[in-house]
């Protein structure tokens, strides 16, 4: 797994990580994909807990794409599950 800690100092890091985990085509990418922006989002959000300035507006932004990420870990869940289910059907029909 390549979370890339480094690259999430900043606005800018957690922003790309977060906008390619959404953007992903690729179902088998996924799940990475959202780990790594997960990462990157709780680091700058302890970045921002600790800093002397209070930047309420990124805080936000934050809490909003933590959710985004977690319901579409939601639904890839979902559609793993549902895509198991068809299968299971599709075996019983021609069994």
């Amino acid at each position: 797994m390549n979370i890339a800690v480094g690259k999430s100092r900043g606005t800018g890091g957690w922003k790309e990580l977060y906008q390619a985990a959404i953007l992903e085509s690729d179902l088998n990418k996924l799940p990475e994909r959202i780990t790594e922006a997960e990462a990157a989002l709780t680091l700058r959000a302890r970045e921002l807990f600790y800093a002397t300035e209070n930047d309420a507006e990124e805080g936000e932004s934050l809490d909003d794409a933590m959710c985004i990420l977690h319901a579409l870990r939601s639904s890839l869940k979902h559609c793993a599950t549902a895509i198991r289910t068809v299968d299971n059907f599709d075996y019983l029909k021609s069994a």
